[in-house]
């Protein structure tokens, strides 16, 4: 065993262990053990359980991302202030303000890695456990929980004529054709799913002083370079990674849309929007009272009135005008 093993061995024991638990409820339900719709629908149970343990980060990233927003203009500043100085007390005193900044707003520029960071291991749990497969049936092994019985299961388990194990470059046993239109098609979504998400995202839920900001530009390149390199890399995962990857991307796509449709950034596309529909029901702008809509609403009026509202006149007053 060697020290990768060793780090991945208790990621790859919960990988085993969640597809064992969900592979024996099908069973139990009449699904054939030997399907490779059966383990499919195991790797979607895997996956549902890693995003459903990560919401909390999830919202802790969305935080932190408004965080980093609403911060911008200040760090805006602190870039003005060293610009053009490349010496390395003036890096070092900028990135010791920075720092400053963030601690005073609790902002964190790294927790919006965390959901996919926490993922990552479990990824790699699922790539090496569905990588040995093959030499493990081979050799009557079994993967950890995963008995040498279920792994005979999972390698004469075929999707469509694809084996789950199967990747675009090695495509197996099964009917190539089959496995790489599969691994193709799976690409794809993964893929375009990522593009989707960071886009929706950058277009909808960012303020207009945050899209002025430099972190903006760098983060229009990676709404670019993520897809890319999912895609690239995709040709060497096995069918059952992609099948977990893609049924990720689209739970944080539809949490996502709901965060930004109903928690929208302040300032932000999507929160002009949500206030359009709160109109539409008589409902004042999201983050206002009632009274304090009503007494802005007057003030535009006045404003449009000329600026001036039309003072009281008493009824003495009013006799001598009409004179």
């Amino acid at each position: 065993m060697n020290f990768l093993d060793i780090i991945l061995w208790p990621f790859k024991w919960i990988v085993s262990a969640v597809l064992w638990v969900f592979h024996n409820l099908f069973e139990a339900v009449g699904m054939d053990p030997t399907s490779g719709w059966t383990w499919v629908l195991a790797i979607i149970g895997l996956t549902l359980v890693m995003r459903t343990l990560t919401i909390p980060l999830f919202v802790k990233q969305i935080k932190s991302m408004r965080g980093m927003q609403e911060l911008q203009p200040e760090m805006a500043k602190i870039q003005a202030k060293y610009k053009g100085k490349k010496d390395q007390l003036s890096r070092q005193a900028q990135a010791q303000e920075q720092m400053a900044l963030y601690k005073r707003t609790g902002a964190n520029p790294f927790s919006s890695c965390l959901p996919i960071i926490v993922q990552m291991p479990i990824f790699f749990g699922l790539f090496h456990v569905l990588n040995g497969v093959p030499s493990a049936a081979a050799n009557d092994e079994g993967i950890l929980l995963l008995t040498p019985q279920m792994i005979h299961q999972f390698n004469d388990a075929y999707v469509l004529g694809a084996p789950l194990f199967s990747t675009l470059l090695r495509p197996g046993d099964g009917n190539h054709a089959a496995t790489i239109a599969m691994a193709i098609i799976m690409i794809v979504l993964m893929s375009g799913t990522q593009f989707f998400t960071q886009k929706q995202l950058m277009a909808k839920n960012m303020s207009e002083q945050a899209k002025q900001s430099p972190m903006y530009r760098q983060q229009q390149m990676l709404v670019y370079i993520f897809p890319v390199i999912f895609a690239v890399g995709g040709i060497n995962f096995p069918l059952g990674v992609l099948v977990y990857w893609t049924i990720s991307n689209f739970w944080t796509m539809g949490q996502q849309w709901w965060v930004i449709r109903n928690n929208p950034t302040p300032g932000s596309d999507a929160e002009r929007e949500l206030n359009e529909r709160r109109a539409a029901k008589g409902l004042p702008p999201r983050g206002k009272s009632k009274e304090e809509h009503e007494a802005e609403l007057e003030v535009q009026r006045e404003k449009a009135r000329g600026g001036q509202r039309q003072q009281p006149v008493s009824r003495q007053r009013n006799k001598k005008k009409k004179r």
